[in-house]
């Protein structure tokens, strides 16, 4: 079981920045964890923003391309830096675990925030 903890959300005017972060917890042998922002606009389903991968690389989704900025802080820890926000960018943002690695392996490891709210207004 892996426990992920959003912080960061607000209302601000559009225009303005957050930054999210996500922690995860455990108290099985993990110790590293490769994880995804994904966020629920009211009344629309859940979509992806942006994951940061075990490559190094990164992905964002073209609607918040050049605006947001995902970053693995350390072995537990992602972030999701916001500038430009917009009034669409509104929603609760969500933090999911892809891939947890022990010392031995690494697996998938599909597990969800309770999410932090993001309100833009114009």
């Amino acid at each position: 079981q892996v426990q992920l903890v959003e912080s960061g959300g607000g209302s601000v005017q559009a225009g303005g920045s957050l930054r999210l972060s996500c922690v995860a917890s455990t108290r099985t042998m993990y110790n590293l964890f490769w994880m995804a922002w994904y966020r629920q606009a009211p009344g629309k389903e859940r979509e992806f923003v942006a994951t940061t991968g075990r490559d190094g690389l990164t992905n964002v989704t073209d609607s918040v391309k050049g605006r947001f900025t995902i970053s693995q802080d350390n072995a537990n820890t992602v972030s999701l830096q916001m500038n430009s926000l917009e009034p669409g960018d509104t929603g609760m943002y969500y933090c999911k675990t892809d891939t947890c690695c022990s010392p031995f392996a690494c697996n998938r490891c599909p597990y969800w925030g309770q999410g932090t709210r993001v309100t833009v207004s114009s």
